[in-house]
């Protein structure tokens, strides 16, 4: 009977497989706090200081305002991780999010925004990390669960300093996040 790659890797060295699941659970523990604790607080707190309409403001037709960044941050975690990785319906039409001109209030994009990071951390709560090297087609693009976990990590992180940036250009305001 043939072990598959990783079940032969475990039985020569058992602490190797020790170390690479702990490295994997510290992976998505500090992924769960970056969305949480780091990245929507700032987020929260350039909102803060923004109205409605600062929201929806834009340099030209060619960029996105912090509302169209809100959407997209929303449908990006949700399509990858909740539908990529945990499994439900992706519904995503990713050029709405970018095509949205309406003024929809910071209230209703911050609520938007915590729904679907709640619903990312239960599925990273719930992920068998023995499940972190599985593939999964996302997008288009055949991506283990770390990838995924990986690039929205980085794209949230993108996305985030694009709305400092324009609310420090909007407002000219230290935003204090050393005081969060």
């Amino acid at each position: 009977m043939n072990s598959s790659g990783s079940e032969e890797r475990e039985a020569q060295n058992p602490r190797a497989s020790q170390t690479v699941n702990e490295t994997a659970k510290a992976f998505i523990v500090k992924a769960r706090s970056l969305f949480n604790d780091e990245y929507l607080p700032k987020i929260e707190r350039c909102l803060e200081e923004l109205t409605d309409e600062q929201v929806w403001w834009r340099a030209n037709m060619e960029s996105n305002s912090i509302g169209n960044l809100l959407l997209h941050l929303a449908g990006n975690a949700r399509q990858w991780i909740v539908c990529g990785i945990g499994g439900a319906v992706d519904r995503r039409v990713r050029q709405q999010e970018f095509d949205e001109r309406s003024v929809i209030t910071r209230e209703e994009l911050l609520a938007r925004l915590k729904q679907t990071l709640a619903e990312v951390d239960d599925v990273l709560a719930r992920l068998d990390i023995e499940r972190i090297l599985e593939c999964h087609e996302i997008q288009g693009y055949d991506v283990s669960v770390l990838e995924a976990v990986f690039h929205v990590v980085e794209h949230f992180s993108m996305h985030t300093g694009q709305i400092i940036l324009i609310t420090k250009m909007l407002r000219s305001v230290d935003l204090k996040f050393y005081d969060l």
